[in-house]
């Protein structure tokens, strides 16, 4: 149950009515209308800008018109206790206490499906995330994205929409033909004594190509590694599949599994860029024509010659982008293009790409051949995920790619562990930067969030394991007769929140107001627990060893929702630390 989506169905109802009735005039939408959470300052439960909205139009003042229809909203329907009027012409609603015993009375019965949006269209998704060059392990740079793609997901899988995940495998172009060179030299080192040839930039020097190469040995007995002409193309195969064996368990470590993998290779091999390209002329999206070179760069070297063009500035791009090189090969770009062509014929309503800081100029481009291929505004989402800085003795870790010696996930994973990686990776919205500090992430107090929501959890494990009852039990008990303070009501008011927390994560793929949703909960709980230090009445097992039934179920109900919220992060919830 939405109590917000409730009672502004209810304010929508008696609106109209009031208009046949002629005391209201009402435009032709009643969009712009809502029932929101009231700022804490405010004892009320529901606040509705309704009269500002039409103050307009009725020729009133906001305070003035939020007077008249406040009258009306009190008499909405029993559980409304009263009805106030806060400048400059918000609506507030308190509802009584027993309409919170009702609440709870109705949320009970659905523990996995509580917050789900059962009223909006269920739409068919693509998240394409990770989508790593499969030259290496994922290091902390791919973590964030990965973990961000994977819990949207999830929250579009709850709100029970059609979900795909999907890994953009780039097995093609000079970054696989000298990843495949990097291989085979590490084997030379170690079949034939040659060092590795670090001083060649092209090559990938990191030490887990040895464990590649020392594979692709023991496993091909076969294979003649005296000639490299001879083998690249199988070796290519080879290596690109040791990569992508590692970059699959570092994912897996990170609890996440995809249903696609999609490589480019086939895709080039399958003529679909030419396909796409045949799309675009037809279509009249494409020309021959010279590229300056970029803005603020002063390049002696830039030479403009004639290339196929791609007309991205109708689509709302700065420039129009190349789709294939003086050479006649094709462009990244074209590539894909091709792929998110491939991805429209499966007939999906929307495609969304998470990508990493160093990709968020690349947005522009994408998004306007989607809007070409598929003739529709808003079908490509992208989000970035901007930079993790890892933070331990106060001091930072830094990374360096090229010199292998960067920190991947596995590191990561060892370090915290899989849940506080995934938990603190999504404290913050993924468009601003990220300290993760170590020591925090290793602190058992208020100062690290998994620890502060997961010992909700196993605090109210403890209260029903002390008295042999298995919290995953349904519990048979009616809640129609139980009276709840204002304590416990605060608590509720927070869990009422809980679909309009889910709705917005799922419709602006915003995962971090998953975790601050818990924090904020289990702070509460917290709060409330202390109160039993010295008050009596507030503690839940009584000194005869006993729980009232409505004790039983003020923690049933947020424990489901710690659980729920956890699941949909992908984070364990301990029933004892």
């Amino acid at each position: 149950m939405n109590i917000f989506d409730y009672y502004l169905e209810k304010i929508k109802i008696l609106l109209n009515d009031l208009n046949k009735e002629g005391q209201i005039i009402l435009p032709s939408s009643l969009e712009g209308i809502n029932a929101e959470i009231p700022p804490e300052k405010f004892n009320c439960d529901i606040s509705t800008n309704v009269a500002m909205v039409l103050s307009k139009i009725n020729s009133k003042s906001p305070f003035d018109f939020a007077n008249i229809l406040s009258e009306k909203i009190k008499s909405l329907d029993e559980y409304i206790e009263d009805v106030s009027v806060a400048k400059p012409g918000f609506i507030n609603i308190k509802l009584k206490p027993s309409f919170w015993t009702n609440f709870i009375s109705s949320i009970i019965k659905i523990p996995d499906t509580y917050g789900v949006n059962e009223k909006e269209k269920k739409n068919k998704y693509l998240v394409e995330f990770v989508s790593a060059n499969p030259t290496g392990p994922l290091h902390v740079g791919h973590c964030r994205g990965a973990i961000l793609g994977d819990v949207i997901s999830n929250i579009l899988s709850f709100n029970k929409h059609d979900v795909t995940k999907e890994y953009y495998v780039n097995d093609y172009g000079n970054q696989i033909i000298n990843f495949t060179k990097s291989v085979y030299s590490r084997i030379r080192e170690i079949k034939f004594n040659e060092p590795f040839p670090a001083d060649n930039e092209d090559l990938y020097p990191g030490d887990y190509l040895i464990n590649f190469a020392n594979n692709i040995i023991n496993s091909n007995n076969d294979l003649n590694f005296e000639n490299y002409e001879k083998i690249s193309a199988e070796l290519t195969k080879l290596s690109i599949a040791e990569a992508m064996n590692l970059i699959k368990r570092n994912l897996n470590s990170l609890g996440i599994e995809h249903d696609n993998f999609v490589s480019e290779k086939s895709i080039v091999e399958a003529k679909e860029v030419e396909k796409v390209i045949d799309f675009l002329t037809k279509n009249n999206h494409v020309y021959k024509g010279k590229i300056k070179a970029p803005k603020g760069e002063d390049d002696p070297n830039w030479v403009e010659r004639e290339q196929l063009l791609f007309k991205s500035t109708d689509f709302g791009d700065d420039k129009d982008r190349a789709l294939q090189k003086s050479d006649g090969s094709w462009t990244y770009f074209a590539s894909d293009v091709a792929y998110h062509k491939n991805k429209i014929d499966r007939k999906y309503d929307y495609l969304i790409n998470i990508l990493g800081a160093d990709h968020a100029g690349y947005i522009k481009r994408i998004t306007s051949s989607v809007d070409a291929l598929s003739n529709s505004k808003n079908k490509l989402i992208c989000k970035v995920s901007q930079l993790v800085k890892l933070i331990k003795d106060k001091k930072p870790f830094k990374m360096s790619k090229r010199k292998g010696d960067y920190i991947t996930v596995d590191d990561l994973i060892s370090e915290v562990g899989k849940d506080a990686t995934r938990f603190i990776m999504l404290n913050r919205s993924s468009d601003v930067e990220l300290d993760f500090d170590f020591d925090n992430v290793k602190d058992k107090s208020k100062e690290n969030p998994l620890y502060y929501v997961q010992y909700c959890y196993a605090r109210i494990s403890s209260v029903y394991r002390h008295l042999n009852i298995d919290l995953n039990d349904d519990l048979k008990i009616s809640v129609s007769n139980f009276e709840y303070g204002s304590d416990e009501i605060k608590i509720f008011k927070k869990i009422s929140e809980w679909p309009k927390c889910i709705d917005a994560a799922s419709k602006k793929l915003e995962p971090h107001r998953i975790p601050v949703y818990l924090y904020e909960l289990a702070s509460q709980f917290h709060s409330y627990w202390n109160l039993g230090k010295d008050k009596p009445e507030k503690r839940f097992i009584s000194e005869d060893k006993k729980i009232s039934d409505d004790k039983l179920i003020f923690l049933k109900v947020i424990s489901n929702v710690i659980r729920s919220g956890m699941n949909i992060i992908g984070v364990e919830t301990p029933e004892k630390m």
